[in-house]
Formats: C-alpha cells, structure tokens, sequence
C-alpha cells in the first residue's frame, strides 16, 4: 500500500484529471461525484493549466447521440422512467449506464414515495425492481459489456441487496477501471470492513487514493491516521477544500478534541456559509458544550439556507432537544428520516430523544435502524446498552457495550459502561480491568478512578481501594471547581482516606483528610469525630509530662558529656 506519510501531488496532473472526471460524471448524471471533484478543483484554482494542455473530451455515443442527449435531458429534470425508455436499447457505455441509473433513481424514489409513517426502510431483498436491475447487470457484467461506470452502479445494486463481497470487488474494479470516479471509491469506503483488506486489495495508484483512504480510516473510527492525511493534504496547498476542513474537524469530532472541532466548522462557514453537509455533527458539538445561542443561530442559519434538508431537520432537532422539548425534537428528527431514511444520524438522535422520553421500546427500533445502515455507528450499540441497562437486562446490555468498545477501543466512557455491565454481572475481575484501562486512556468522565476504588473496597482489597481514592483526591484538588455530586464523592472519598490511615497509625495522614472533612456540611460531623479520635490515639502514644522531663534531663547529659 502507498506511504501515507510522504505524500508527493503533481498538481498539474490533479488539475486535469479533476477537469475530465467533472465532465465525464457530469455527462451520466454523477452529481454527488461532480460537486466533490469541483470542491476539490476550486482549492486548485491558484494551479494554472495551459489550455492547449486540457484534455478533450469525445462523447464515444456515435449514432446514440440523440438517445443520449434526450435522456440526460430526462435525467436531469428526474423523469426517471422516461430517461430509461428512450435508452433501453443502447449499447453505447453513457447511454447504456443512463438506463441502468435511470431505473435505478427510479426504484429508489418509488420507495420513498411509499414509505410508510413508520420511517422504516423496506427489505432490499424484497424489492423485485431491484433483483431485475441485478439481473440485468449481472448479464452485462459476464458478457463483458460493463464499463467503471457500470460496473459502479453494479456495485451500489449489490451492495443494496447486501451482497457486500461481491460489492467491494465490483468497486474495486470500478476504480481500477475508473480511477476517478469518485462515488465508487466513496461507496468502497463504507463498506471496506478493515484495514487489512484495504492493504490486500489492488487498488490503483492514483493521486485520489489519498483521499480514499483518509476518508475510509475516517469511516473506520481511525482518526490518528485520517487526519495525518488530511492535515498533510492541507498543507500541500489544498487549504480551500471545505471538504478537507470537514473531514479535518470530523476527525477532531471523534477525538473529543471539541474545540478543534467547533473552530473547524466556523473556519467553513467563513469559506463557503451555504454549506450544509456535516452541519448536523456541528449542532451535536454546540449541544454537547450546552451553548445555547450558538445552537439557535445555526438553527436559524440553516432554515435560511433549505429547510427541506435532512441536516437541517436534525440541527432543529438539536435545538429543541437542548430546551428539553422532545416531544418537537422527534417530530424534525422523524421529518429528516422522511427526507432520507438512510440518514444514520438522525435514527441514532431519535434513539436519544426516546430515552429522554422514558420511550425504551421506540428507543430500541431508532437504534437498530441505525445500525442497520452503518454497523460502525458506535452511539448506536452504546445507545442500545443504555437502553437494555435500563431495562436490567445486563447480558444483553453487556453485549452492546462490548460492541461499542471494539468500535471506540481508546474511549474511556464506552470502557466504564462495560465495566459497570461487568460489575452488575458479579464478574469482578473484568470490570476491575476495565476501570483501570479506562484511567490509562485518560477517563473522559473522571469517574473511573472512583468506580475502582469502590470495587476494590468492596473485595476487600483496602490497599489498592487507597490507592485508587488518593489518586482520586488528588485529581479532584487539582480541578478548579467541583460540580455537587463530584464534591461528594471527594468528601466521601477523603472520609474514607482518613479513616484508612487512622487504622494504620499514619495519624499525620489521617489528620490531614479528616481536617479537609470539616470544608464539607455532609462529613463535618464525621470529620470531628476522627479528629477526636486522633488526638485521642496521639495522647496514648505521647509520654506522661514527668518521663518527658527526664528523657529531656537525659537527653542534656548526652549532650554535655558526649565525647570529642
């Protein structure tokens, strides 16, 4: 597989193949591919190409031409059955692949015409327009009639009808075929279970194989690896692509790295304020960090914009669900999936309002819908073990949440939900594990520390129960405020130090925390008590006034009499 790290772009080879691929996707009707190739392409703007040095472009549809031109004419306008009608007995590649993408646009939309209020996405394998559309590619395929484009749209049918291997080769060779095409290597990305079957495959060496595999590390929750593409990328001058800074701020997203995230997406609006792809991930940011005015001007932002887009629908669905309205935050989360019910982030949002509405079974069938459509989506297995938590349903709960951990093995709040599924189920040597790897991966929550110092005083292993509170009072000294419940969890903790130390003689220790028990009105009292009872210990270990004086006597002597 080619080096990530030194990633060398000729630029001028980039600019002309961006300008081919802009027109050869825009010719069948590859919108999605063509707006990603001219983002791409007005970040290169500052490349000049000299125009004897263009490529030309031969629409290879010789006496089809007219067929061709009428279709595209139907395409564009989405009168879909009619695209196909005029084409269907073309053997030409654009024409040939107008058909099969014309029948293909068109079984997609009569589904969504007759979804059902439900929301739910009907069986693929059910679709007999779809296992018409196969067999017809299929035919083609063996017949040797396919070009990458074909061969794309062969991929996108199999994959609909979950035949993923068959899917990823068929992907595979669009863009050994096709190399810039794209919506095929995209699609390749979703569905690539690994990374590696990324190094097995013979994917071409191409320039835009970068941006495959940033994206598809991305997909896989990689983001180390994604973002040193990206960043690399960046550098090399393509610092315009609102799609790199997407993805950039993406990446900081899954991190946690907030901040990074927000100020990427503010950098984005600055550069291209129509924009609305990944605004969405943007409210979740707002929502997350509580700023409420941030969130009601994006809202307001984008209904400007369209109000009949899926990310609009689920930023307005953020925004009621930050006032605690739910009960609106389903209705725009429903009305996104209405738009497009494979929209991963609002089945997973949904799932959460439902939860917030004490909804578990509605919560349930949002979460599966998501998995359904991306398995990667970890919010969704960690979603559905909260919901079984709630239930006390622990084996399953803890299924899930192992689910979620494979999926995010370095965040520490998916760690401690498997933990406490452990600890619920008696197996206390696991979950002892995984509340110490949640405070080796830093414990986003700061509650792994005290959830091991519980369990380890509840197995009797005073020791490292200790340990583990002097760890957390020491973590918690250093904040610069404490939230209630964590204040009393650090009183309850320094109560707990104090009397550890007190059994164990160390009265210098145990005075220490139990003088900190005074600060707090829940272990005041108790705090006096220890003192009380330390001072005691120290009047039994101190000699009475007269042996004082005579060890002093004595002492002198030593002094005076010592020899030289």
């Amino acid at each position: 597989m080619t080096s990530t790290t030194n990633i060398e772009l000729d630029f001028g080879i980039v600019k002309k193949d961006l300008t081919k691929g802009i027109h050869e996707c825009s010719q069948r009707g590859l919108y999605h591919s063509v707006k990603w190739l001219s983002e791409i392409n007005y970040a290169l703007k500052h490349i000049s190409i000299p125009r004897e040095e263009m490529p030309e472009f031969e629409d290879n549809t010789d006496d089809e031409l007219e067929e061709f031109l009428l279709a595209k004419s139907f395409l564009d306008l989405k009168e879909y059955d009619r695209c196909a009608h005029f084409v269907k007995n073309c053997s030409k590649p654009k024409p040939r692949f107008l058909y099969f993408y014309s029948r293909y646009l068109s079984n997609e939309k009569k589904k969504l015409d007759n979804m059902t209020d439900t929301n739910c996405p009907p069986d693929p394998s059910k679709n007999d327009a779809l296992k018409d559309l196969c067999t017809e590619l299929k035919i083609d395929y063996f017949d040797d009639k396919l070009d990458g484009y074909c061969m794309y749209l062969y991929g996108v049918v199999l994959k609909k009808m979950d035949l993923l291997p068959l899917a990823i080769e068929m992907f595979i060779k669009a863009v050994k075929l096709e190399p810039i095409l794209w919506s095929a290597w995209f699609e390749l990305g979703k569905i690539i279970p690994d990374k590696i079957t990324i190094i097995a495959a013979e994917l071409p060496n191409h320039w835009i194989k970068y941006f495959f595999l940033a994206h598809t590390y991305l997909e896989q929750l990689n983001n180390e690896e994604a973002l040193q593409i990206y960043d690399t990328l960046f550098e090399l001058g393509i610092q315009n692509s609102s799609y790199v800074m997407s993805q950039i701020a993406l990446g900081h997203h899954n991190q946690r790295n907030l901040n990074e995230a927000i100020e990427m997406f503010q950098k984005i609006l600055e550069l291209d304020p129509y924009r609305l792809e990944n605004l969405d991930t943007y409210s979740n940011l707002l929502y997350v960090l509580e700023k409420k005015k941030e969130l009601a001007d994006l809202a307001h932002k984008v209904v400007n914009v369209d109000k009949y887009r899926v990310e609009t629908c689920c930023v307005i669905g953020n925004y009621y669900s930050l006032r605690s309205d739910h009960v609106k935050a389903v209705l725009y989360f429903r009305r996104a999936l209405k738009l497009n019910p494979h929209f991963v982030s609002a089945w997973t949002l949904m799932g959460h309002e439902y939860m917030e509405m004490k909804n578990t079974n509605a919560a349930i069938q949002s979460y599966r819908h998501a998995i359904d459509i991306n398995p990667r989506d970890y919010r969704a297995w960690y979603g559905l073990g909260q919901t079984y938590e709630i239930l006390k349903m622990p084996n399953y709960c803890l299924y899930y949440y192992k689910q979620a951990q494979m999926l995010k093995p370095n965040d520490s709040r998916m760690v401690i939900a498997l933990g406490e599924a452990y600890e619920k189920l008696d197996k206390t040597e696991n979950a002892l594990k995984c509340y110490y790897k949640a405070c080796v991966l830093g414990d986003v929550e700061g509650t792994a520390l005290l959830k091991l110092a519980k369990l380890y005083d509840k197995c009797n292993e005073i020791e490292n129960a200790a340990a583990a509170y002097t760890d957390f009072c020491l973590r918690e000294e250093d904040k610069d405020s404490k939230g209630f419940e964590d204040q009393t969890e650090f009183y309850g903790a320094l109560q707990y130090l104090a009397n550890y130390h007190l059994k164990k003689g160390e009265l210098e220790d145990a005075y220490t925390y139990a003088y900190k028990c005074m600060e707090c009105e829940e272990t005041k009292e108790q705090g006096k008590a220890l003192l009380k009872t330390i001072a005691a210990k120290r009047a039994e270990q101190e000699p009475p006034p007269a042996a004082r004086l005579e060890e002093s006597s004595a002492s002198n002597m030593d002094m005076t009499f010592s020899p030289s």
